[in-house]
Formats: structure tokens, C-alpha cells, sequence
């Protein structure tokens, strides 16, 4: 009988496409869970079953009916709020995934700093600012962390997160991140979690990112990311990472170290992880540990091989250890790999590019994705949550790789009409 695995994902997901090709390549059958419109008949062609990330109560009814007959041999979900629909799912079928209470913790910065900090994890010191509590209350309470990050504490990735060295920049910061809480396009997630906001010490230190398997309660490593740019504020948008990393043999094993203890401090025991975490004067600080793989396109920019040599995708890796395959022969590719997720310089509306032929064509530069379209409105960190799109590149060292994928962007010249002021 052919496997099947349920992917919870948003409609606007990049690597739907991806797992599905990979599905296809090992012959599972892929069902996407997705927050489709139920009232419309399959608006996005994919036949997904229509869920609500924000109500899991319904979203379960809607899967029993959707798996009458035959449920999944498998979960796999993109992105932080999927993930938890997919552990309440992998619980409600006896599948194998990473407990619900993990990844709702995993999701929130603040319950996991509380979880860091309750299991004597190195962690910066931090306050909570609820929504309600006054800007002059928020500044006296934290103004002793500075400098600070402020952080909101349930969206993703470095969105609404801005540091602040002095009252006036703390008090600034909390202005501007309850304005982006207080926004349509936040409220309307529906986040119970999303009116808090974190401030916590800045760690000093460069930041590595890793990717990994928990798999029956063991951390398989898939990939140890340098991000070569100092992020250092004032606000926090990631642009490169680069594989093999080039610390040293002790540091690696030290970040492998401070992640595992994270990854079983939020309980997480079986799935994908991603982790962020800094590596400076005092030793590893875990910044985050998610309870999925690496986002949007950027895992293209992963790949492992196995005991015979055979390549294969991070979409293949985690569909195989979804339906139960033994992953242990896998191990990370050692050829070199960079991939940038290109910054939006500044707010406006996108026209097109310029330069991509001549990007293209840099040596060792394997894709230029510009994932934009003509007419949007670019917004840039800390309110926005795109990037203008991604660059490639694989080569025989981490250091020609990111080089290439500097270079390829240097070629690009990207054209920004300035947004027109509302009246």
C-alpha cells in the first residue's frame, strides 16, 4: 500500500511545490492540510483539505471526515502555526510527532525563554510587556536589560524585532511593535498568543542556524549554518547562510550541544527542528528552537547523501522519516553551500529587476529566484514578512559559495517605486 502523509501548510507556502515533487520522486501519496477557503471548490488545485491554524478544534473534524476510511502514516508541517495543527493531528491518529505542548511552546518566544530559563539553559534575561501595560510602565520595567532586543512574541522568523540601546530607542521600539501587533494583517491570524511582547538582554556573538531530526527522541544533525553578516540590529533580517560552517571543531560541537539540551527543555521529541542560536563571549546562547524545517525557499540550500552516496533533498529526508524510515545512514553534504534571501531595501512598489541574465551566469550559482511580483508593495523588517527572493549557490568550499551568491546580487538592480502616501 502506497504511504500517506498529511503536509499542514499556508496556501502561500514556497515549499509546497518542493514536497510535493518530492513525494512524487518516492512514490508517497502527499495530502495538504491548508487554510484554504471551505466555501470555495478547490481554489488553489492542489486538493487540500480546508483548515483553520488558529481553530484546531474544527480543523481535526474536518481531517475525521477527510480520513474516514484511511488515515495518514505521517504529519509533516511548514511553518510555526501549522506545526501545531499537525502535532494536535498526529496525536488524534497515533502518529509519531513532536508533542502539542512542545510546539505550542516552541512557537512562543517568551514560554520559551520560561522553559530555557526553568531548565538552567544559558538565557538572556527578559520581561514580558503585556498588551495593555502603558509605554512609560514597559520602559521602567526593562530599561535595566538594555541594550535590549524587543521582541513579538508569536510571529516568525525577525519580524517585529528591533534592539534598542537607550530609554528613548526602548520606548520607540515598543511603540512601533504594538503598532505592527494592532495591525489587520496580524489581527487577522486570529492569535490569541500575539499581543505579548518580549524584551530581553542582546546577546553579543555571531549567529549559526541548525537543521536537524528528532527521531524517537534523538537529534540527528542535517546541517550547521554560518550566517556570515554580523546581525547586530537595529533590526535583525537575515541574509545569508552558509554550509559546512566554518567554526571550529569545539564551537560546532558546542552549538550541537546547547541545541539538543534546548530541543528536550520545549519537550520536542520526534520531527523536524529548526534552531538559532548565538555563539560569543559566554558560550551558546539558544535563541529559538522551531518545531519544523528551515523556511520558505531557503531549503533548497540543504541536501544529504547516504551510506552509497545517493544525494537526496530535505523534503525527501523528511518524508521518509515521516512514514518511518530509518534515517540513520544519512549523514550532511560536505560541498559547499550559500543561500541569500535577498533583503528588501526599502518600502515601495516592486517594478521588475534588472541583471538577472549576468546573476545567473556567476560561477558556482545554481538558481537566482526573485519570488516578488510586479505591482506589490514591499515592506521591509521589522513590519514586513517577505523578501524580495532567494540566490544559490553550491561550490567546493562554504567561502566560494557565499562569495558567489554576493556577487550575483551585486549584478541585480532591482526597481522600487516609492509608495504614495494615504491622505
Amino acid at each position: 500500500m502506497v504511504s500517506r502523509v498529511i503536509l499542514f501548510a499556508a496556501t502561500t507556502g514556497y515549499q509546497i511545490r518542493a514536497f510535493d515533487h518530492a513525494a512524487t520522486r518516492l512514490g508517497i501519496e502527499l495530502q495538504i492540510a491548508s487554510d484554504n477557503c471551505e466555501q470555495l471548490d478547490d481554489p488553489w488545485r492542489d486538493r487540500a483539505i480546508a483548515v483553520r491554524f488558529h481553530d484546531p478544534v474544527s480543523s481535526l473534524r474536518a481531517l475525521d471526515d477527510a480520513f474516514l476510511e484511511r488515515t495518514a502514516d505521517g504529519v509533516i508541517a511548514v511553518g510555526d502555526r501549522p506545526a501545531v495543527l499537525a502535532a494536535y493531528a498526529a496525536r488524534r491518529f497515533g502518529l509519531r510527532w513532536h508533542p502539542p505542548d512542545a510546539v505550542e511552546c516552541s512557537r512562543h518566544k517568551l514560554k520559551t525563554r520560561q522553559r530555557f530559563r526553568d531548565a538552567g539553559l544559558a538565557t538572556p534575561a527578559f520581561e514580558a510587556v503585556e498588551d495593555g501595560v502603558s509605554r512609560a510602565t514597559a520602559v521602567a520595567r526593562s530599561e535595566h536589560l538594555l541594550p535590549a532586543v524587543v521582541k513579538a512574541v508569536s510571529l516568525s522568523g525577525s519580524r517585529g524585532v528591533i534592539r534598542a540601546d537607550t530609554r528613548e530607542e526602548l520606548a520607540a521600539a515598543l511603540t512601533r511593535v504594538r503598532h505592527l501587533l494592532d495591525s489587520h494583517d496580524v489581527r487577522v491570524l486570529r492569535d490569541p498568543e500575539a499581543s505579548t511582547i518580549v524584551v530581553e538582554q542582546f546577546i553579543e556573538g555571531r549567529e549559526y542556524a541548525i537543521e536537524a531530526v528528532m527521531d524517537r527522541g534523538r537529534l540527528h544533525v542535517i546541517a550547521l549554518f554560518d550566517k556570515p553578516d554580523p546581525l547586530d540590529g537595529p533590526f535583525f533580517e537575515e541574509t545569508i547562510y552558509a554550509a559546512p560552517s566554518r567554526a571550529s571543531g569545539s564551537d560546532q560541537a558546542a552549538i550541537v550541544a546547547a541545541i539538543e539540551r534546548a530541543v528536550r527543555a520545549l519537550g520536542l521529541t520526534h520531527g523536524p527542528v529548526h534552531g538559532e542560536c548565538r555563539l560569543g563571549p559566554s558560550g551558546v546562547t539558544v535563541l529559538e528552537v522551531a518545531a519544523r524545517p528551515i523556511g520558505g525557499l531557503c531549503a533548497k540550500a540543504v541536501t544529504v547523501v547516504d551510506r552509497q552516496g545517493q544525494r537526496g533533498s530535505l523534503e525527501e529526508l523528511l518524508l521518509r522519516h515521516a512514514i518511518g524510515e530509518d534515517i540513520s545512514g544519512w549523514r550532511p553534504n560536505e560541498q559547499g553551500s550559500a543561500v541569500m534571501m535577498v533583503p528588501i531595501p526599502a518600502e515601495g512598489v516592486y517594478r521588475g529587476v534588472e541583471g538577472m541574465d549576468s546573476a545567473q551566469h556567476v560561477r558556482h550559482v545554481t538558481d537566482v529566484r526573485i519570488t516578488a511580483k510586479a505591482d506589490q508593495l514591499l515592506t521591509p523588517l521589522p513590519e514586513g514578512a517577505t523578501y524580495l527572493g532567494f540566490i544559490f549557490a553550491r561550490a567546493a568550499s562554504a567561502e566560494d559559495a557565499e562569495r558567489a551568491v554576493r556577487e550575483a546580487h551585486a549584478k541585480l538592480q532591482f526597481r522600487i517605486d516609492r509608495a504614495l502616501p494615504l491622505v
